[in-house]
């Protein structure tokens, strides 16, 4: 039967002194203790902490965890989610009941890591970072490359043993940065700020970010939100060389490109430029061959011209006139041309100057200079020949030219105004203008008869 105790008894607690007796002693009995279960009812006030029920199949106890504890959680807590619990329990002695102030959370199944990793690949998905209409597209002749990884692990030296191989001007710019550890996707980020605002200065093509292969642990900072927001918004087109094949980062999710190794990022701008040149030469040889073809049909075209010139000393003149028009036009066309070619060798000085040692620079404009005084050399060679054949030609033509016969005493009459030749009296009538030639000038006259022989 119940006791009746005196009100005046020590054994009497108001509710506010049971409670703290029952916080103080489950305080000093479970200073710490680890509680697995599945959160439900999780909510975040604005208070920035996150409270939730931790319930197994027949009991549940409420939880706390404070805002600095919750921002040092790789993952975020969901409703449904199994995790296993470090804390310290306690009394909210304004409402009488028992909690656990949680101060390490960790998910059961799957690690952290890997939970942080597919929440923060869903987050990306949803803005569309990942969306191949957003990458750009890599440059064509990448000349310009920054670096970003760590100027001291294995990635640097394959990437910079390749380069060292590349026989087309390369620049390289490492921007070192660490790659492993707490600090390094913030290193990776301001990395990729400063590729971005250096950019117009520096004219990059294109940055390629990695490092070698690793642990999930290793790899991280290249699967963290500041990493991958700093790629996609980088100004310079981004090529992902983190691990080996098989690692996947969320990085190479953002990046315009993937590469499966930095080995591999290195060989692309290698075989790149390979391919320009490559394209450069075969279009170099195909000009030349053009060249060479439009001016031997040029050269037939003229020797065929020149087999039909005929007598009269008109046709002559102007087929004369049209042979030096198209010879100039040649040699205004070879001029224009050697002028362009000088313009871009010039240019192509220029921007080699930066990137090429002297001495082979100064081997080539020797070379181009060379090429060049042979060009000219060539070309007035062959318009001086072309010029002495056709000078020889109208020296023959001259020696039968109908202005021999006139100086024998012969003369032709046109009659005016229609310029027509007169080779029948028939064809003038009294009154008629005459222009005549002579051997030495020309008279007008007037018809004043004509008579049939």
């Amino acid at each position: 039967m119940p006791v009746s105790v005196p009100l005046e008894s020590p054994l009497v607690f108001t509710v506010s002194e049971l409670s703290a007796r029952i916080k103080g002693l489950l305080e000093a009995n479970f200073p710490y203790v680890w509680v697995r279960g599945e959160i439900s009812n999780l909510r975040f006030p604005a208070s920035g902490h996150a409270y939730f029920t931790l319930k197994d199949e027949k009991s549940q106890i409420r939880a706390v965890m404070f805002r600095p504890a919750l921002g040092q959680l790789k993952f975020r807590p969901e409703d449904g989610m199994a995790v296993l619990c470090q804390g310290r329990l306690t009394v909210y002695e304004p409402q009488g009941v028992y909690q656990i102030i949680v101060d390490v959370l960790e998910p059961q199944g799957r690690g952290a890591l890997q939970v942080t990793f597919e929440q923060l690949k869903e987050k990306l998905r949803k803005e569309g970072l990942f969306a191949q209409e957003r990458k750009r597209p890599l440059p064509l002749r990448p000349q310009r490359v920054a670096l970003v990884t760590s100027s001291t692990g294995a990635a640097i030296r394959d990437i910079l043993k390749v380069f060292q191989r590349c026989p087309y001007p390369l620049t390289v710019t490492v921007l070192a940065v660490r790659v492993q550890g707490d600090e390094a996707a913030r290193d990776i980020a301001r990395a990729l700020e400063t590729v971005s605002a250096l950019h117009k200065d520096f004219a990059w093509d294109v940055v390629l970010v990695g490092r070698g292969g690793g642990s999930l642990e290793d790899l991280w900072p290249f699967n963290e939100e500041t990493t991958a927001r700093a790629i996609a918004a980088c100004a310079v087109p981004v090529i992902s060389a983190v691990g080996h094949e098989i690692d996947m980062t969320i990085s190479d999710m953002v990046a315009d490109w993937r590469a499966p190794t930095p080995t591999a990022a290195a060989q692309w701008v290698v075989g790149q430029l390979e391919e320009v040149e490559r394209r450069l030469d075969d279009r170099s040889k195909r000009l030349r061959a053009a060249f060479v073809s439009r001016v031997d049909r040029l050269r037939t075209q003229l020797c065929r011209l020149e087999g039909r010139l005929i007598d009269p000393r008109r046709r002559l003149i102007d087929w004369r006139l049209g042979v030096d028009d198209r010879l100039d036009r040649l040699v205004r066309a070879m001029q224009i041309r050697l002028h362009l070619w000088r313009m871009r060798a010039a240019h192509a000085a220029k921007r080699l100057q930066r990137v090429h040692p002297e001495k082979t620079l100064a081997d080539l404009r020797g070379r181009l200079e060379s090429l060049s005084r042979r060009m000219v050399e060539l070309e007035s060679r062959d318009l001086e020949r072309r010029r002495l054949h056709l000078n020889a030609a109208a020296a023959r033509l001259e020696s039968l030219s109908p202005l021999a016969i006139l100086a024998r005493g012969y003369s032709l009459t046109w009659k005016l105004p229609e310029e027509t030749l007169v080779r029948r009296a028939a064809e003038v009538q009294p009154g008629d203008r005459l222009r005549i030639r002579v051997a030495e000038g020309e008279l007008t006259a007037r018809v004043t008869e004509t008579a049939d022989s």
